[in-house]
């Protein structure tokens, strides 16, 4: 499949020159990147069997259409070989759901950053790992996929600091947040198949999230008290950061997950559990130096999650260490995660398919 690019090509011979370019127009994240030849950027498009033109979604409040070449030349500018392309594009996708809410999420000064998690056999097939230092660029794979996520912010929507980009800090995810599930090992359903996605589909979940809370519980085997250490770092977040419901992100280690499958735990009784157990009352803001916005709510409870359903529950971690996390998200309900399978095409006109 071939397709007319139409973005502007400069002739650069030198390597050190073209990085010097980039980084001389604001178009890179501060790393080095790889040239977007029009031979890598019409692989990543041939791969997608997508055309150059066709239109990915559209970013209302910047009035931006996000069209295949674009995101193309990003993704080869972050270091994505064409197998990888099309996590992409279900990412930006999912991203431009109006439930998402990009524009607000990318301009906040909370510094969210957005997460990307992946389902399916895509993993297997791009080589994604679930296991060792599942946080901390674990794989080529995901380490490329979220760095596409930022350069295309950056170069589609002007998404860097000081522009779109008002972080008051940000955090690290912002360079590439990019996960993949251990679906083999979980002994659960997939978080994707949890939010209706076929079992034999690959697909993305995005987040606009916080950046990664660590917990280690490695005292005990009963699920309860496991699980009591992840609520506890939920309750942290609520006081400390937002008392605002959303979804939350469980990232579970094998070693916690055997506890929960020797006593009988799923996803559903994890999820319930977290459920009742990760609630606070406002007047916990006083413990931490907020009472000044107490008032007269101090009895008021307020629960991380609406419903059990909002848990984000994600098998992943090395096979031994009882450590695991919570990522919080970024603006309670107002931005929500979202789950796409990789090769929909939500809102396509017709005539733009192949």
């Amino acid at each position: 499949m071939s397709s007319e690019l139409n973005s502007q090509h400069f002739d650069i011979d030198d390597s050190v020159d073209v990085q010097e370019f980039y980084h001389s127009k604001g178009w890179t994240d501060g790393f080095p990147i790889v040239p977007p030849t029009p031979t890598a950027v019409q692989a990543c498009l041939n791969w997608a069997l997508m055309p150059a033109h066709q239109i990915i979604g559209f970013e209302p409040v910047r009035e931006r259409t996000i069209n295949a070449e674009k995101l193309a030349i990003n993704a080869v500018m972050a270091g994505c070989l064409p197998m990888h392309f099309p996590a992409v594009v279900a990412a930006w996708m999912a991203m431009l759901k109006e439930e998402f809410l990009l524009h607000g999420a990318t301009a906040s000064t909370g510094g969210c950053a957005i997460l990307v998690i992946l389902n399916g056999t895509i993993r297997q097939e791009i080589g994604a790992r679930s296991d060792f230092n599942v946080l901390g660029s674990a794989d080529r794979a995901t380490s490329v996929i979220g760095r596409a996520i930022r350069l295309t912010l950056i170069n589609i929507l002007k998404v860097s600091p000081g522009a779109i980009d008002r972080s008051t800090l940000g955090h690290p995810g912002k360079i590439s947040y990019c996960i993949s599930e251990d679906e083999e090992n979980s002994g659960w359903s997939s978080l994707a198949e949890s939010r209706d996605i076929p079992k034999d589909a690959s697909a993305v979940t995005v987040l606009a999230a916080g950046a990664p809370r660590q917990i280690m519980n490695e005292w005990t085997t009963k699920p309860e008290e496991i699980l009591d250490t992840y609520a506890a770092e939920m309750r942290a977040n609520m006081r400390n950061y937002s008392i605002w419901a959303g979804n939350y992100v469980v990232i579970m280690p094998p070693q916690h997950r055997e506890h929960m499958k020797v006593a009988g735990w799923g996803r559903q009784e994890i999820a319930n559990y977290l459920f009742e157990k990760a609630r606070i009352k406002r007047s916990e803001w006083s413990s931490v130096g907020k009472g000044s916005v107490v008032r007269d709510k101090a009895d008021i409870e307020y629960c991380a999650l609406p419903s059990p359903d909002h848990l984000l529950l994600i098998a992943a971690g090395g096979p031994a260490g009882g450590f695991g996390a919570i990522i919080p998200p970024w603006l309670g309900t107002k931005s929500q995660a979202v789950t796409l399978a990789i090769g929909s095409c939500v809102g396509c006109d017709p005539s733009e398919e192949n």
